[in-house]
C-alpha cells in the first residue's frame, strides 16, 4: 500500500470536487451500523461487507419495525372502510405519502403516486402520457448512461407510435456532452428521459440545465432518480422535473414500493393506466368516472405496508442527517478510488472522479464475475455484470464490470478489506 493511500484522512472532496486536506464533521457510522441487523451477519465465516447498495440497500430496524407493526396491529385495506383498522391503515399510508412529498420537494401529497418501483413509474408515464401524446416522427431524447428501465419502455413506445429515440453522448470521463445533448432538442422533441445519477458510472447529470433546455423546446422531462435519492438531497421542483421516479428498496425501504412524482397539471391530464377498484368515483356499464390523482393511478390494493415502510425510511434518513451522510459517502468514494487506483495493478476505473455512490472498475485479464466470486468467499458483496446498463458499458468497449457501491453505513476499513482481497485474489 502506498504511503499516500495509507492515510484515510487525506481523501475527502471539497465542493469543487477536488481532494480536500481537512476532514469534514465526523459521521457516527458505527452507531448507524447498529441500526441495520443484516450488517452484523457473517458470510463464509467472515463479517459481511455489503458493497452492493446500488442494487438494493439494507433496511434499518426502524423500517422493519414499521412494516411489522402495520401487519401486527393495523392490517386493513385503505380508503374503503368505516372501521377503526381501515382508518388507521389509511392514515398511516397517507401520512407516509405526505412525508415522502416533503422529502423530495413535491408541491403537494397528491403529486406522489405509489408504484412498485422506479421501473413501474417510468412505464406508467410511457403508457399514459407518452401513448396519448406521441405520434409518428416525434422524438424522445435519452442519454447513453441510462439504465435499461429508462430505455426499454421508450423503445416499446417508439415501436408502437413510430417515434424516434435520440441519444445524447458521453465524454470519455463519463460526464454528459451537454452541447451535443442540446443539439438533439428540436420541435419534434416530446420528452427527455434521463437518469439523475448513473448506476454504473456514478455520473451526476446536470438535470436543471437539461430540463431548462428541454422546456425551451416544449418538451417534458422525466428523471430516473433511483440512484440519486439514497445519496443526494432532491428537490424535484428545483430540478425542473416534470416526472421523477424512485425505488424504495434502494432508499433503505422495503422492496415492491416506489414513487412517481408528477406535476399536478400533468397527472390531471393523463389517462389512467390500469383499471379496477380504488381508481374510480363511480362505475356503470355505460360510463366510469375516474378518481382524481393520485388514486387514478393506484388501481386495486396497493403496497400499503411498503408505503408505510418507505415513510419510515424517509424519517430515518432525516434523523441521521442527509448532509452528514452525504459527506461521509463522498469521503468513502474518494478514498475507494484512490486506493483502487494506487494499489491494485491493472485496474481501470470507470466514470468521473466525483461520481456518486459507485466505483465501477475492470482488472486487465480478469473476468469481472470471477472477481465477484472471489470477493464473496471473503464476505465482500459486490455486483459484477452489465448492471442493466449495457449501452453505457459499450461506450467503453466493455460488456461487464465490477461495481462496488456504497452507502452511509460503509466504512474506510471495509474499503481497505476490498483492496486487500483484490490484491490477494489477483
Amino acid at each position: 500500500m502506498s504511503a499516500a493511500a495509507s492515510n484515510t484522512a487525506r481523501y475527502w472532496l471539497d465542493e469543487a470536487g477536488a481532494v480536500a486536506s481537512s476532514r469534514p464533521p465526523v459521521f457516527p457510522v458505527h452507531a448507524v451500523r447498529a441500526d441495520f441487523p443484516a450488517l452484523s451477519r457473517t458470510v463464509h465465516g467472515r463479517p459481511l461487507v455489503w458493497l452492493d447498495s446500488a442494487a438494493t440497500a439494507h433496511k434499518p430496524r426502524q423500517v422493519i419495525d414499521a412494516v411489522s407493526d402495520f401487519y401486527a396491529r393495523h392490517n386493513s385495506n385503505v380508503h374503503r372502510g368505516a372501521h377503526t383498522l381501515a382508518r388507521e391503515a389509511t392514515d398511516l399510508m397517507e401520512s407516509a405519502r405526505s412525508r415522502i412529498a416533503r422529502f423530495i420537494g413535491a408541491g403537494r401529497p397528491e403529486e406522489i403516486v405509489f408504484v412498485r418501483g422506479a421501473t413501474e413509474g417510468i412505464n406508467l408515464v410511457a403508457q399514459t402520457w407518452g401513448r396519448s401524446r406521441l405520434s409518428a416522427g416525434d422524438e424522445i431524447v435519452l442519454t447513453t448512461l441510462e439504465h435499461h428501465a429508462n430505455i426499454v419502455p421508450w423503445q416499446m413506445l417508439c415501436a408502437e407510435k413510430g417515434a424516434l429515440l435520440r441519444i445524447a453522448p458521453l465524454h470519455d470521463d463519463g460526464t454528459l456532452d451537454l452541447p451535443a445533448y442540446q443539439s438533439l432538442l428540436g420541435p419534434r422533441t416530446r420528452i427527455v428521459a434521463l437518469a439523475h445519477v448513473s448506476n454504473v458510472l456514478g455520473t451526476v447529470l446536470p438535470v436543471r440545465a437539461m430540463a431548462d433546455a428541454a422546456h425551451a423546446h416544449g418538451s417534458v422531462v422525466l428523471v430516473d432518480g433511483a440512484q440519486a435519492v439514497p445519496h443526494l438531497r432532491v428537490d424535484v421542483r428545483e430540478l425542473g422535473a416534470d416526472f421523477y421516479a424512485l425505488s424504495g428498496h434502494k432508499l433503505f425501504g422495503p422492496t415492491g414500493i416506489g414513487v412517481l412524482y408528477g406535476r399536478s397539471e400533468l397527472l390531471e391530464e393523463m389517462p389512467p393506466w390500469q383499471g379496477g377498484g380504488s381508481m374510480i368515483t363511480s362505475v356503470s356499464f355505460e360510463h366510469t368516472q375516474y378518481a382524481p390523482p393520485p388514486q387514478k393511478f393506484e388501481a386495486g390494493t396497493g403496497p400499503i405496508a411498503g408505503a408505510i415502510g418507505l415513510g419510515a425510511a424517509v424519517d430515518y434518513l432525516e434523523s441521521i442527517g442527509p448532509d452528514a451522510a452525504h459527506a461521509h459517502e463522498t469521503a468513502l468514494v474518494a478514498y475507494a478510488r484512490h486506493r483502487l487506483a494506487d494499489d491494485v495493478p491493472g485496474l481501470r476505473l470507470l466514470g468521473p472522479s466525483t461520481g456518486v455512490g459507485v466505483t465501477a472498475f475492470t482488472i486487465a485479464g480478469t473476468d469481472p464475475a470471477h472477481i465477484a466470486e472471489a470477493l464473496d468467499t471473503a464476505g465482500i458483496a459486490v455486483r459484477a455484470g452489465h448492471h442493466c446498463a449495457q449501452p453505457a458499458l459499450r461506450r467503453y468497449g466493455l460488456t461487464a464490470a465490477v461495481r462496488p457501491s456504497f452507502a452511509f453505513y460503509n466504512t474506510h476499513h471495509e474499503i481497505d478489506q476490498l483492496v486487500r482481497e483484490l490484491a490477494s485474489a489477483r
